[in-house]
């Protein structure tokens, strides 16, 4: 059985990543990208469908383990009854080679070990070939290729290949496994010592530039070191997470791939990276964003794959066993071709604050916005299947009608302050009437709340960022009580969930755990409505629930204490940095800042619209 989801780490080289448990063993590695098939996929079935492990060989031992500071190497110390050895795994960022690279080191006394790597293609399906070479083996299986070489003799037993050895202080053993194609030459074998080095000097050249030094720092450089080793290099897409299938429910059916690049994340990441001073990694993202929605814009996705692909067609794979035995694993995601209209807002969003905080703009990329707003005019009003990705039908949800509002204002706001030719007296009406209809249709005056759809009587997390994304001011009454509303709803052990999926008909089996990004937003709602005490409060408990590495996955199971959903997942930490950066901020909302900043009559009058709608409701 695979270990428990906060029993995992992460290494990776910014294209392809690993999960290794406290154990040492690798046991998710898909290659040779993020999305590609696993060649070790034991945390979705058993060791039987590949892992790589090493670990002492015998006797009892226990293990402490930490990142290298300011790296993506991890470092595992095994103490035992013999000594004390120091596992070193990293994966070197890749020139035409993807290697994973993986050190012994002696700390004290004598300890014996052992290796033993299975290797499996196509999710654990596929047995490689595997032939020997002076200082290693050769597996090959179809397109796959893979290399190890080892400072010890290798052999093979039982369809794998193992390696029995003894580490005494200051002595270093080292295994470096390499993926190649098969059908090109074999690639050669790196320099272990030299590859250490440059990862070293690579990730510490690049946290150095970390424009954040408040109370959070370490929190917060560690989130921004995983939301970059999730961004595939090569395009500048960031996945959601490396991983598909980690259920929201253990033994549920809410399982689903994230090895993909969701539109709906693209102002918080883009906020997070510039927020922490990575312009670089934010103009990546942004240019994978421009070239991800070329084409028509009704063919608008809500994600797409690494380099910006469509086709995410999603199947089962039904020799996994899944996670802990919750079926089915998919691969691909069929949330792909629904109807979202929030992403709308959030690319809007996202240019926006490209515009002024990168002064990314000119009229050749605006005629981009034109299009998708002559779309959203023609679409805002008809029901879709929301944030949330629900498999339960269209609704009139709250939020994505808030989200296609922000779309017409930011569009508003480029058009007047970069004098773009754009319709916007039609963008402003389209803009105001969104306000009004659901201030209108979405405010349920019994529980004194916005609620997730209209008509509805239930919650939903996503509508704490109405005073992030300037819908309403953190002062206005019913973004007061739409949080307490929430706080009294939706918040088992005090943290949030998503919605009530007990109450809410979405397709699927009830039951999941809290949603850490949700918890996070509620940090800046809280800051927002004027309780910055109990904000600081949420957020520490929130830094509480990382794992020993500071990781977090996409939920928490308070039931059974234990991380849920795939894991490390962007949102969440994009979501912890953001959310620190508002903690210390000046009132000033994050996603607020660059629009009040740059265009402030603008802001008055939105504000001043906020105030004659509220108003209208008394």
């Amino acid at each position: 059985m695979a270990s428990k989801i906060e029993d995992y780490a992460l290494i990776g080289d910014m294209e392809a990543a690993a999960l290794v448990d406290r154990n040492g063993s690798i046991d998710w590695l898909c290659w040779p990208d993020f999305s590609s098939n696993a060649c070790f996929a034991a945390l979705l079935g058993s060791p039987e469908n590949g892992n790589w492990t090493i670990a002492p060989l015998e006797g009892e031992w226990s293990s402490s383990r930490r990142y290298r500071e300011h790296t993506l190497i991890l470092e595992t110390t095994f103490n035992h009854s013999c000594g004390a050895v120091r596992l070193i795994d990293f994966m070197p960022p890749r020139g035409h080679h993807s290697d994973v690279v993986r050190i012994i080191e002696g700390v004290r006394g004598s300890v014996p070990m052992r290796m033993e790597l299975a290797l499996r293609f196509e999710f654990g399906r596929v047995v490689p070939w595997v032939t020997s070479i002076p200082d290693g083996i050769r597996a090959v299986a179809g397109p796959n290729l893979a290399m190890l070489h080892a400072s010890v003799p290798v052999l093979g037993e039982g369809f794998k290949t193992v390696a029995d050895f003894t580490v005494r202080k200051g002595e270093r053993v080292w295994f470096t496994l390499t993926y190649g194609n098969s059908w090109e030459d074999d690639p050669g074998q790196i320099n272990w010592e030299s590859a250490f080095d440059d990862t070293v000097r690579i990730w510490r050249n690049w946290t150095r530039h970390l424009k954040y030094e408040g109370k959070y720092r370490t929190a917060v450089e560690r989130s921004l070191i995983t939301l970059k080793a999730l961004t595939f290099r090569p395009t500048g897409g960031i996945v959601a997470a490396p991983t598909t299938s980690l259920p929201e429910k253990i033994g549920s059916v809410r399982n689903w791939d994230y090895r993909y690049c969701w539109l709906r994340d693209s102002t918080f990441t883009l906020l997070a990276l510039m927020n922490g001073g990575f312009y670089q990694e934010a103009e990546a993202w942004n240019n994978w964003l421009f070239r991800a929605l070329a084409g028509s814009p009704d063919q608008a996705q809500i994600m797409y794959g690494l380099r910006g692909e469509q086709l995410l067609t999603e199947s089962e794979i039904p020799w996994l066993a899944g996670y802990e035995n919750s079926r089915p694993v998919r691969v691909g995601n069929a949330a792909s071709e629904q109807m979202q209209l929030d992403i709308y807002g959030e690319v809007l969003d996202s240019f926006f604050h490209a515009a002024h905080r990168m002064r990314r703009h000119d009229q050749n990329n605006f005629r981009v916005v034109i299009l998708l707003l002559k779309r959203l005019e023609v679409i805002w009003q008809e029901p879709d299947e929301g944030i949330w990705e629900t498999r339960g039908g269209p609704q009139q949800f709250t939020y994505s009608k808030m989200m296609a509002w922000v779309a017409f204002d930011r569009a508003v706001m480029l058009a007047e302050q970069f004098g773009y030719d754009a319709p916007i007296e039609t963008w402003k009406t389209i803009r105001d009437a969104i306000h009004a209809e659901i201030c209108n249709h979405a405010f349920h005056h019994g529980k004194n709340s916005f609620t997730q759809a209209y008509g509805s009587e239930e919650l939903d997390a996503a509508l704490l960022l109405m005073p992030a994304v300037g819908f309403l001011p953190g002062h206005d009454p019913r973004v007061k009580g739409t949080v307490t509303a929430i706080e009294r709803e939706l918040m088992p052990h005090g943290f949030v969930l998503r919605y009530d999926t007990a109450k809410v008909e979405d397709g699927l089996p009830p039951g999941e755990g809290v949603f850490l990004a949700c918890s996070f937003w509620m940090v800046s709602a809280l800051k927002a409505i004027g309780r910055k005490r109990d904000a600081k409060k949420l957020f520490e408990k929130l830094l509480a629930l990382c794992n020993d590495v500071g990781l977090l996955s996409e939920e928490f199971d308070f039931e059974h204490n234990r991380m849920v959903g795939n894991f490390p997942q962007a949102f969440s930490h994009i979501a912890l940095v953001n959310a620190a950066f508002d903690l210390e901020s000046d009132g000033v909302k994050i996603r607020k800042r660059a629009h009040r900043n740059a265009h402030h009559k603008t802001a008055k009058r939105s504000n001043s619209r906020t105030s004659q709608s509220s108003d209208s409701l008394k």
